[in-house]
């Protein structure tokens, strides 16, 4: 395979395993987000309800597009932490999986509703920290703490959100049902016995939705761990989307240097002005680069990597100026530097794409995962977190809740806890119902402490063992 040596091969195959293990776990831990409401009204049978969760997962993670993935990969600027030792990017790779690993298995041992998107991100970064206070690092800082401030805000404010639109949408219901379809709504399932067509067509939608969109999220970052291991392990071949003549780069990088020429660097900060010259000079290695003879039209291997670095490098520094907001720029050029800064049809397309043999993989792997060891965390989604048993309208709300605010996030390219927006949402129904007191206490302090601990505890684990294998590769 691409011609590497054979140890190098058993540590890209054993890494890409362990990606696959951890979507597959990520499957079943979550399969209880998408099941718990329908398992519990008795709108499916489990087994049915679980097998159908697993295929929409499928769909979702290969029709969901790349923007979650791509958020994963950019967090860690793994153009900085990868050289010309392999077996340092092998140390990269396999802390940040078994930290995410062993933090998920735990989780689902205890039955917690712990998010997998929490537990990646906080294995990402603890990994970049412990690269930032090396003593061998002289390149800057590991992390890409802009992406980690959006993804933060993301993650925090999800289940906030998802609790009060389910506090919301309850009281809509109350108010606009005639009452013989409120008590047939609000009314608690009858032991195995099915609820009204009507009613469970709308469970069923709500289930599938909150499927389909989980994939496209959750499943979305398995796509972007493999990225992050094929680019740290074998650069040359997955650094640039070969599939794409770099030849097209002339346009875009004449564009940029004709429009960042325009700019009065004297109406810049200090800092903005040093980024207006990193994006000239990268510019100007990247020209060299391209203007060399292509074979097959691809870069050469060796060039590969710091064409990566260069088209990163500009990115990010156009985007930094821009939202600085002082560089005297026409709406034209804003509008164009904005869209080669950030788009898929920017210079971000070279380095911003996945395989289709990669999304495939992860899609198998959740989709498989979905479909076994959901048990644990359906219990505690459908008896635990309220007081009384799910009803008609606390599952429907939960899960539109659920299924909207990742249907929206996914959008943004934003992750979101699949686990969290929907554990809140079904809190936020239950207090709609009673108010607090119909919440067990309990399930709930066990969910925000593992809320809170996920973060520091897999990065601590993180970084703890990049140290390690960094010490032992």
């Amino acid at each position: 395979m691409f011609g590497l040596e054979t140890d190098i091969f058993i540590l890209l195959a054993f890494s890409i395993l362990a990606a696959c293990a951890f979507e597959f776990v990520n499957g079943f831990h979550d399969t209880a987000n998408a099941v718990a409401t329908v398992i519990y009204t008795n709108s499916l049978k489990p087994n049915v309800a679980v097998i159908w969760s697993g295929f929409m997962n499928f769909c979702g993670v290969f029709l969901g597009g790349i923007a979650v993935a791509m958020g994963i990969v950019n967090l860690l600027p793994v153009e900085l932490l990868i050289d010309q030792n392999v077996y340092h990017s092998a140390a990269m790779v396999f802390s940040l999986l078994f930290s995410a690993i062993i933090w998920n298995l735990g989780t689902w041992y205890f039955g917690l509703p712990s998010s997998s998107s929490h537990t990646l991100i906080g294995s990402i970064l603890g990994v970049g920290l412990a690269f930032t206070f090396m003593p061998e690092n002289t390149q800057g800082a590991g992390v890409n703490w802009t992406k980690a401030q959006e993804l933060f805000t993301s993650l925090l404010t999800s289940p906030i959100f998802g609790f009060a639109l389910a506090i919301i949408i309850m009281f809509i219901l109350r108010r606009m049902l005639s009452k013989p379809l409120r008590e047939v709504v609000f009314s608690e399932p009858k032991k195995n016995q099915p609820p009204p067509l009507w009613i469970r067509a709308i469970l069923i939608t709500t289930c599938t939705l909150v499927s389909f969109f989980h994939g496209s999220n959750d499943g979305q970052k398995g796509v972007g761990l493999v990225m992050l291991i094929l680019i740290g392990i074998v650069p040359a071949h997955f650094a640039l989307d070969n599939s794409i003549d770099p030849a097209g780069m002339k346009t875009d990088l004449a564009g940029i240097e004709r429009a960042v020429s325009t700019i009065d660097s004297s109406r810049l900060s200090v800092s903005d002005r040093q980024h207006l010259y990193t994006i000239k000079s990268e510019i100007d290695t990247l020209n060299q680069q391209i203007s060399k003879p292509l074979v097959d039209k691809k870069l050469p291997l060796e060039d590969r990597m710091d064409a990566r670095r260069s088209l990163l490098l500009i990115s990010r520094n156009l985007k930094t100026i821009l939202d600085n907001g002082h560089a005297n720029l026409n709406v034209e050029d804003k509008a164009f530097l904005k869209m080669q800064s950030g788009s898929e049809t920017g210079i971000r397309r070279y380095t911003d794409y996945a395989p289709d043999w990669v999304i495939l993989m992860i899609s198998l792997s959740l989709g498989l995962g979905t479909m076994v060891g959901w048990k644990r965390i359906v219990v505690t989604i459908g008896e635990k977190i309220g007081k009384q048993h799910l009803t008609y309208a606390q599952g429907a709300s939960a899960e539109l809740v659920a299924a909207s605010t990742i249907g929206v996030s996914s959008y943004l390219g934003l992750p979101v806890s699949t686990t969290h927006v929907l554990s809140s949402g079904i809190a936020g129904s239950m207090v709609a119902s009673k108010g607090v007191k119909n919440l067990q206490g309990g399930t709930i302090r066990n969910i925000v402490i593992a809320w809170v601990l996920t973060l520091p505890v897999t990065m601590l684990l993180s970084g703890t063992l990049y140290v390690f294998f960094r010490w032992i590769l």
